[in-house]
């Protein structure tokens, strides 16, 4: 097994990398800069994003930006070195300081302690307001976490990025649905190693180009990039006598676990101990990280790897247990996602996937609402079995799904009648009592607040797409304006979890009309212009901006500046 190494840094990366999604989070930091305020702090693990939030939000804004490293901070005031203003005495770098209105603190964490001090001073005096990033997971200058502890500023711990953004940040990429799933699964939200492995997949032989999609997939081996060595740097660091066999026989285990009582339970405690293992209630053992074990099996030598490695003879057995578990929850009206790490393994490797596994896979993910996810396996099972029906089919009902061409249903069973209901129209023996009855009756009494209680029903059994609909169609019955707007915007906060499916029953879903202005202000919105940008452009005020978007927001029945896009395209 040979190891190649990708030396490219993230931060070296020229690929279009769009702002995409945590707009909740944009509207915070910028309204934290507004008059009264004092500023806010965004915390985070390395690798989060932080840094990206807060140059969107203070873009376009006058700006003073900081930045602390690691290099230099054992030299006092450091960080404000390049501004020559601040020099001599801590009160004296407060006083060239006052006239700052807006400074920005990146890496304060890194900061040396009299910088640290300067910035815990400004915010104390109130007179400058402070964005400041700081890595939550590393030992930062008290007068940095007093910031926040004190309560001086305001606190934003900034979460991973969800699934659906990291799909349309990768969307400019080209990537199928099945790799930025991987993706995601690998990074879980660092941002940095993200884009350190879609770096290092363009620039090798690792993307395979999906035919009649113009995507590609990734199938195969980890590259081994600067970030991922830096991911696996506790892994190899590990010094206690056997945990790195322990950990390298885990890597090579997989998709499967190795049973406890097989493994040397005093070295298995430092390992759960520093968070490396889990151990489940069967017994099982596995890495916790779902980067640790590609990545080491992308590090280990050849003659090692062969010995590390097992027989995958039961992978076959162990696939048709997840087919049939899939098919027991399909027959139980039942689609809440479950664990399938044998299939995931086999197509992320990019082994050979039976036909019938990956037509119950594109079902099942069909059903849910991951349109792209089922065209994906669908595929993945027509590479191995190019004739093979199940699979044909299984990939025309998910681009019907996603092309409002209609649904095409031809499962023979209770979810084929069930599609009259989808379309608005009286069905027939549905199973009684079931969530897709509820539906229906609902549909026939043509009552709003039971269809949105059927479309709750639906949403927590994981048919999201199928709740969506049925909240799309309770705006239309809905007598109470309000109540309207509330299942509108509740259909379309599932609707963007649907990998964007467009049926029927979603079809101008936006009711609502908009002004020439307002179509013209939501639309740059949007696009992810901040308001300031918005009013620069249309030679407008940013309050009339505001004012706009506020009139818009309420003529379409959210105040979620990320679902715009969705909205619009809904409305066109």
């Amino acid at each position: 097994m040979g190891v190649r190494t990708y030396e490219q840094d993230a931060k070296t990366l020229e690929l279009p990398w769009p702002f995409t999604g945590r707009e909740d989070e944009l509207e915070l930091v910028r309204g934290a800069m507004a008059a009264g305020r004092r500023g806010i702090v965004v915390t985070g693990p390395a690798g989060r994003g932080k840094t990206r939030l807060i140059t969107e939000a203070v873009r376009g804004t006058d700006h003073v930006r900081v930045t602390g490293t690691p290099e230099a901070r054992h030299l006092p005031l450091a960080a404000f070195a390049h501004l020559p203003a601040v020099t001599g005495s801590l009160p004296g770098a407060v006083r060239a300081l006052s006239g700052v209105r807006l400074l920005v603190v990146d890496d304060a964490h890194l900061l040396d302690e009299d910088s640290a001090a300067l910035v815990h001073q400004l915010a104390a005096n109130g007179r400058t307001r402070l964005i400041v990033a700081a890595c939550d997971e590393a030992s930062a200058p008290g007068a940095v976490s007093r910031l926040w502890t004190g309560e001086l500023l305001p606190r934003l711990a900034l979460a991973p990025l969800p699934e659906e953004d990291t799909a349309a940040l990768l969307g400019a990429a080209g990537f199928e649905a099945l790799t930025v799933r991987r993706l995601h699964r690998l990074c879980r939200g660092d941002l940095r190693l993200l884009r350190s492995l879609v770096a290092a997949l363009v620039a090798g032989e690792d993307l395979v180009a999906v035919p009649g999609t113009g995507e590609r997939a990734w199938r195969g081996p980890l590259p081994v990039t600067p970030a991922v060595r830096d991911r696996l740097a506790p892994v190899l660091e590990r010094a206690a006598p056997g945990e790195r066999e322990i950990l390298e026989r885990l890597a090579f285990a997989e998709p499967a676990r190795l049973p406890l009582y097989d493994l040397d339970l005093e070295v298995l405690e430092g390992l759960e101990a520093a968070g490396l293992i889990a151990v489940d209630d069967a017994g099982g053992v596995a890495l916790t990280d779902p980067l640790h074990g590609p990545a080491l099996r992308a590090v280990t030598g050849r003659l090692r790897a062969r010995r590390l490695s097992r027989a995958g003879a039961d992978r076959g057995t162990a696939l048709t247990a997840e087919q049939r578990l899939l098919e027991g929850r399909l027959a139980q009206l039942d689609v809440r996602p479950v664990a399938t790490p044998v299939g995931d393994w086999a197509v992320a490797e990019g082994e050979p996937v039976p036909a019938g596994y990956a037509a119950v896979r594109a079902r099942f993910a069909r059903l849910g609402g991951a349109v792209r996810d089922a065209a994906a396996w669908a595929r993945e099972g027509l590479r191995w079995a190019p004739g093979d029906t199940g699979c044909a089919a299984e990939l025309a009902l998910a681009q019907a799904e996603s092309d409002e061409s209609g649904q095409g249903f031809a499962e023979g069973d209770a979810y084929a009648r069930y599609g009259a209901v989808r379309a608005g129209e009286p069905a027939r023996a549905l199973p009684a009592g079931s969530v897709l009855a509820r539906h229906a009756e609902a549909l026939a009494r043509r009552d709003g607040a039971a269809l949105d209680r059927a479309a709750a029903a639906l949403a927590e059994r994981g048919f999201l797409l199928f709740a969506a609909e049925a909240h799309a169609q309770a705006v239309r019955v809905h007598r109470d304006p309000r109540a309207g707007r509330r299942s509108r915007t509740r259909a379309l906060a599932l609707a963007r979890r649907c990998q964007g499916a467009r049926t029927p029953a979603l079809a101008g879903l936006v009711l609502g009309e908009l002004t020439a202005r307002q179509r013209q202000i939501v639309a740059l919105a949007a696009a992810g212009l901040s308001n300031k940008e918005i009013a620069e452009r249309l030679t407008l005020s940013v309050r009339t901006v505001g004012n706009h978007l506020y009139s818009a927001y309420t003529r379409l029945g959210t105040g979620d500046r990320g679902a715009l896009p969705c909205l619009l395209d809904r409305s066109a």
